[in-house]
């Protein structure tokens, strides 16, 4: 029988989590899309009314939605690249060959072993007006900071945060890709004459590619969707610095009740992310093909 033929065998394994996908990723999109062509409301006595596009040009004219998303992409435009860049150097050192690197790659990963929203509540007590931070900072002459309560200081409190958390477990991937390039490959290179950041530069990252790809796409989706440090440290403020929009559509749907809006929200976020992740793929290709990975 044809089902029985050896070329379906990866999709038996498969099946599990292609089930478990459609049920609880892509149902729950179409579902939000479709919901959100209706104003759905805890306190309305209809409680669900269509208005078709309504909320997307409700949206669209909302300062606040435009608000959220410039602080998201100051946020990303900031992280992304220091999250990347970071855990690339830090790989790089951890793969070096040098007495007790064992030990301080166990040391790195830490922040991994913590659960963001332990970590959220713990950096929020360092980082508070009477915290650790502000202690030090008035030991040596330096008066406190408002750090999580100003708005200029807020949403580098979250990048920081954001970026112990998240440059640990992307190192991971790096460090991963290093270790599996051939040394047959990099003592050729070095027979031929490559050094240092050449090496680097033209056997390295072009090995790294697959790696880098990943890296990029999955950390740009996680950070647009940041949720957890901003709900537990600053409530989308100061003067909604760090109001971006997911927890925009958090405060809409949960808070004032209008459920309709909120998932609208969600779906330009969505949408959003797809455009910037398809450009994101696109952009690797196109340098690979001209030659900067190569």
């Amino acid at each position: 029988m044809i089902l029985n033929s050896k070329r379906w065998i990866p999709y038996y394994f498969l099946a599990p989590s292609l089930i478990l996908l459609l049920i609880f990723r892509i149902v729950p999109i179409f579902s939000a899309l479709g919901e959100s062509l209706f104003t759905i409301s805890f306190t309305s006595p209809s409680g669900k009314e269509f208005i078709g596009l309504g909320n997307y040009i409700k949206l669209f004219k909302d300062p606040i939605l435009w608000q959220s998303f410039k602080a998201l992409l100051k946020f990303s435009i900031i992280v992304n690249p220091l999250q990347i860049i970071s855990a690339l150097g830090l790989a790089l050192l951890t793969n070096q060959q040098l007495r007790g690197i064992r030990i301080f790659r166990s040391i790195f990963i830490i922040p991994i072993a913590i659960a963001i929203s332990v970590a959220s509540v713990l950096w929020g007590l360092v980082l508070s007006r009477s915290g650790l931070l502000n202690g030090i900072l008035s030991s040596i002459g330096i008066p406190p900071q408002p750090l999580l309560t100003d708005a200029g200081q807020a949403m580098w409190c979250i990048i920081f945060i954001v970026t112990w958390l998240g440059v640990p477990y992307w190192a991971l991937f790096f460090l991963a890709g290093l270790q599996g390039i051939s040394h047959e490959v990099l003592e050729a290179a070095m027979v031929d004459g490559a050094r240092g950041i050449q090496m680097f530069w033209y056997i390295t990252l072009p090995l790294l590619r697959r790696v880098i790809t990943f890296v990029v796409v999955a950390d740009t989706i996680i950070n647009f969707v940041l949720f957890v440090p901003v709900y537990i440290l600053t409530s989308g403020g100061p003067q909604l610095a760090t109001n971006f929009v997911i927890y925009e559509a958090y405060r809409r749907g949960l808070i004032y009740g209008d459920l309709g809006i909120s998932l609208a929200m969600m779906v330009i976020l969505l949408l959003f992310i797809g455009i910037v992740v398809a450009l994101e793929f696109y952009i690797l290709r196109e340098r690979r093909e001209k030659g900067v990975f190569n």
